[in-house]
């Protein structure tokens, strides 16, 4: 049998749902679902199996990373951003977090019918200065036009390439009880921004969304503390998903202290009316670190030296017990399941 006759075998059917959801992007339990049900189960590569935002791949030269990501928001233009710095940060950091250097990206549209040429040469023109300000060059893509109400304006897809260097690794299999936990800022500030944009609020001019390209961040906190273990970009699901994702199957968990996640006054207020908690928000431009406990204050320095660092803070620690579990504390020493979000909090924020 030729490989152009081989047999398809019939699927098993998804959990829970018989038609995609919105919260089958919310980057919450339904996204993992997804993911490792359907997509990781079917294509069955080892790097994909790996679940992480880049895949690592075997090279004569040394290792490689290879990300994509796409990319649908409402509104295209918001506070601190637009669809187009989001699409080369977005890819930026999920190649960067990995111990990458980015160095290319590819640029997909699709445009819908109608759309505004003046929009489409901002968000070309931001996508541009963003690539810039991260050091990397755009130098391949595709455009493909739908029908008039078929796209919502447009959506962009990126994919990237970045080079690691020799002896340089991270990741959750390197992190162990003791660890310290760290994050480069507030926390919120993306997905409060866009969504207090959408439903009308007046901002104060303070809140923005975080979005940027964090590579150059991560160089400098890895000269600091070179025996950093693990980094992740909080993006959909915020510190919430990242943590679950951090200790799951993993024998150990990790504990957050309240108290000293910081969140910017007008993300709690905004959270507070919309209902939303700040921990399950989303991100652009934020990580979740772990290093050796040597080594976090020498991290935490040269974060906030860093201008897209300056309120970093430590935020907890990696604890043997319960294992596979994340935990808030609070400044009175009680503690919480910090659960992984199952519904969409958010729809169409990056």
């Amino acid at each position: 049998m030729s490989k152009s006759e081989a047999v398809v075998t019939s699927p098993k059917p998804m959990r829970r749902y018989d038609t995609v959801r919105l919260s089958h992007g919310s980057g919450g339990k339904l996204t993992l679902e997804l993911i490792t049900e359907l997509f990781a189960a079917t294509f069955a590569s080892e790097p994909l199996r790996e679940l992480t935002d880049a895949a690592l791949l075997a090279n004569p030269g040394g290792k490689i990373a290879f990300a994509t990501d796409s990319h649908a928001i409402k509104p295209l233009f918001f506070p601190g951003g637009d669809i187009g710095r989001l699409a080369v940060a977005g890819t930026v950091n999920d190649l960067a977090v990995m111990g990458a250097r980015p160095r290319y990206l590819s640029a997909a549209f699709i445009l819908e019918e109608g759309f505004s040429l003046e929009a489409l040469t901002r968000i070309v023109h931001s996508m541009k200065a963003t690539a810039d300000e991260a050091g990397i060059a755009i130098v391949c893509g595709d455009t493909k036009v739908v029908e008039r109400g078929k796209g919502d304006g447009v959506f962009i897809n990126t994919a990237g390439v970045g080079f690691i260097p020799e002896g340089r690794e991270l990741g959750p299999q390197r992190v162990a009880a003791g660890d310290v936990l760290l994050v480069n800022g507030t926390l919120g500030d993306h997905g409060i921004a866009v969504m207090s944009q959408r439903e009308g609020f007046e901002l104060t001019l303070e809140l923005k969304s975080d979005v940027a390209p964090l590579n150059g961040l991560i160089e400098t906190v890895l000269a600091a503390a070179p025996g950093t273990k693990f980094m992740r970009d909080i993006t959909r699901g915020g510190l919430a998903a990242v943590a679950n994702e951090l200790v799951l199957n993993k024998p150990y968990g990790v504990r957050i202290f309240d108290y000293q996640v910081p969140i910017h006054h007008d993300v709690a207020e905004y959270s507070e009316m919309l209902g939303i908690d700040p921990l399950l928000a989303a991100n652009e431009g934020k990580l979740l670190i772990a290093t050796p406990p040597a080594q976090a204050e020498a991290a935490l320095s040269a974060m906030r030296r860093h201008p897209l660092g300056r309120q970093a803070a430590i935020i907890g620690d990696v604890v043997k017990k319960p294992q596979g579990m994340a935990l808030i504390e609070t400044a009175y020493g009680s503690r919480r399941v910090l659960e992984m979000p199952i519904e969409e909090q958010l729809p169409r924020i990056c």
